[in-house]
Formats: C-alpha cells, sequence, structure tokens
C-alpha cells in the first residue's frame, strides 16, 4: 500500500493540482487538476509508451503491481484500454467489469467498504459509477489512488485527456482551433471534462444541441468567464464549414427518466458523408464512442474520422497516467 496524504474528506475536499512532479501516489479525478506542465507531461509520457508498444509491444515497468478495475456501468474502451495498459506494462488486473450484480454489491456492500476491499489487494483502482461524486467518495475511503472512468453526469478526466491528445496529434496544436461540440452536452461527462480542459487554449467553440440537451449553466458560464468566444446553436450545418473540430457525442438513454423525450431527440443529429462535403478537408471528427445513429458508418473510410485513433490514444493516455501515478514514469 502507498502511503500518501489523504486528500479528501467526505465534505467534498478540493482536489490536488498535479504537477509534472505531483502524480506519484495521487488521485486522478478531474481535469481541473491538470496545470499546463502536467499535461504537457502526460502527452509526452504517452509519446514515449506509443514509441515502445509500437517497437516491442509491451514493458515490465509495472511488474508486480496490480490494477482493479471496478465497473458498476457497462463499459467497453474505458474498461479495455485501462486493462491493456496495465498488461503492455507489465502489471496484472483484478477485472470486476462485468456487472456489479455479480458482486458483493448486490448484497447491499457499499461503495466505502468495497474500495477498502479492494485496495487491499491492489495498488491502484480505476473506478466507474452511476453517481455524481462517487469518485471523490472513494478517494476519501481509500489509501491507494483512485482514478475516475466516469462518475454520473460529472466527470472522465482520462477520456478528455485522450481527447485533447487526440486533437494535439491530428492538427498539431491546441491553439487557434474552432471546436464544435454535437450532440448530448446535457449529460456528456466528456464534453464537460473535455470544455474545461480547453479553457487552458486558444479556442472558440460552438455548442450544437438541441434545447432539452443544451450545455449545462455552470460548465458554459466556465466558458464565458474564460472569456472565450462561444455561440450555441440547434443546427449543425451552421458549423459544419468552419469547424476544425467536430466532436460528436450520442444521445444516452440510460440518463432519460422520460423515454418520450429520449425519443424525440435520439436522432436529432447525423453526420453523413454528404454533409462532410461541407466540411474542411482538413476537419477532424470525433466521437467518444459508442456510437449509434449520429455518425454515418460510411464515414470511417473518410481520413478525417479520427474516433477509431482516438480510442488507440487511450491506451497510451492511460498507460502513462497508470505508470505515472504508481511512481513509475
Amino acid at each position: 500500500m502507498l502511503n500518501r496524504p489523504r486528500i479528501f474528506t467526505l465534505d467534498d475536499a478540493p482536489q490536488q493540482v498535479l504537477n509534472e512532479h505531483g502524480f506519484h501516489g495521487q488521485d486522478i479525478l478531474s481535469v481541473n487538476q491538470f496545470s499546463m506542465a502536467s499535461l504537457e507531461y502526460i502527452f509526452d509520457v504517452a509519446e514515449e509508451m506509443r514509441a515502445m508498444v509500437e517497437q516491442q509491444g509491451g514493458a515490465e515497468l509495472l511488474k508486480g503491481r496490480v490494477l482493479s478495475c471496478l465497473f458498476f456501468e457497462p463499459s467497453t474502451r474505458t474498461s479495455s484500454s485501462f486493462i491493456a495498459a496495465m498488461e503492455r506494462l507489465g502489471g496484472s488486473v483484478i477485472p470486476i467489469t462485468q456487472g456489479v450484480q455479480f458482486s458483493s454489491v448486490s448484497k447491499g456492500e457499499t461503495l466505502h467498504d468495497t474500495i477498502r476491499t479492494l485496495e487491499q489487494y491492489s495498488d491502484v483502482i480505476v473506478l466507474r459509477h452511476p453517481e455524481t461524486g462517487s469518485a471523490k467518495i472513494a478517494a476519501a475511503a481509500a489509501q491507494i489512488p483512485i482514478i475516475n472512468a466516469g462518475d454520473g453526469t460529472g466527470e472522465h478526466p482520462t477520456q478528455a485527456l485522450l481527447d485533447l491528445f487526440t486533437i494535439k496529434e491530428e492538427l498539431g496544436t491546441l491553439d487557434g482551433l474552432h471546436v464544435a461540440m454535437v450532440g448530448d452536452l446535457r449529460y456528456g461527462r466528456t464534453v464537460h471534462s473535455l470544455t474545461q480542459l480547453l479553457l487552458n487554449y486558444d479556442v472558440r467553440f460552438t455548442f450544437v444541441s438541441p434545447e432539452i440537451l443544451r450545455l449545462p449553466l455552470d460548465y458554459m458560464n466556465q466558458v464565458k468567464d474564460a472569456g472565450k468566444n462561444v455561440r450555441e446553436t440547434y443546427n449543425v450545418a451552421d458549423v459544419i464549414g468552419s469547424a476544425d473540430v467536430l466532436y460528436v457525442t450520442r444521445v444516452q438513454k440510460e440518463r432519460f427518466t422520460d423515454l418520450a423525450q429520449y425519443e424525440s431527440v435520439k436522432d436529432y443529429y447525423r453526420i453523413s458523408t454528404e454533409l462532410m462535403e461541407q466540411a474542411k478537408p482538413t476537419t477532424v471528427v470525433m466521437h467518444p464512442l459508442p456510437r449509434v445513429n449520429e455518425i454515418d458508418v460510411r464515414l470511417d473510410s473518410d481520413p478525417r474520422a479520427a474516433y477509431f485513433r482516438q480510442v488507440k490514444n487511450g491506451m497510451y493516455i492511460r498507460m502513462a497516467i497508470l505508470a505515472a501515478v504508481l511512481g513509475k514514469a
């Protein structure tokens, strides 16, 4: 077990801000922990991880270390990429990813006790949970690092890191860009986290959504308070010709209590090959996945479609995060 300072109590204390030397033993709970220096540091380590994987497949950097993957919600990419990241670095994984109905949670065990139990076997825990703020509760209970893999409609910091990394890799810069967020901006935690990270850079925003899925006011206020150029629209045609990044999200059925509302907006947007004829040749189309109907599969062969490269970048970013919090980067 790592001897680390207790960052949280249950009264929702603020996260420690990370710098390029501040990852070891720390929780990764919010994008607000990252300074510009720590972002560049993680991106540099991710580049090294990519080169290592391409040249030799893996390493023994985390041999003897154990990751617990605790997912209370379904996941394909996030859980798989964390598992792949740990195994490529020589570590081992306790995968609790097939539904908590197969764990002691089904018997009424609290999140606190589940975390306290898993830390007896683990060096780091990756947690996905349907309740906003659950990652902070877990961090308050644990004496080992907790990595937030999505807490309700709150944040998804490692997804935002890989998204930002992908934009930089695709376009060569994070400044001077027009970023259009399209789809479910109300419940989309990936949008919430990426928007906050992009406030560190010289970007302008357009948020494209139906009325009931608009970006929550607190996030919009952050954008305005940062002095960014921002607009909202209901029509993706308003941005398709000028956007450098088209960040598309699915409408999340699982977040709706009124299924009639979901049905009314589920097919509101569809990025088709015909629509992309109006886009710039350098426009990057991204999606955190899974997609439903919002991006035409015919677009997959378009070199501007970056979403599967985005997926691969997720493994490199998570390799970098795991190595950093375990003191090996």
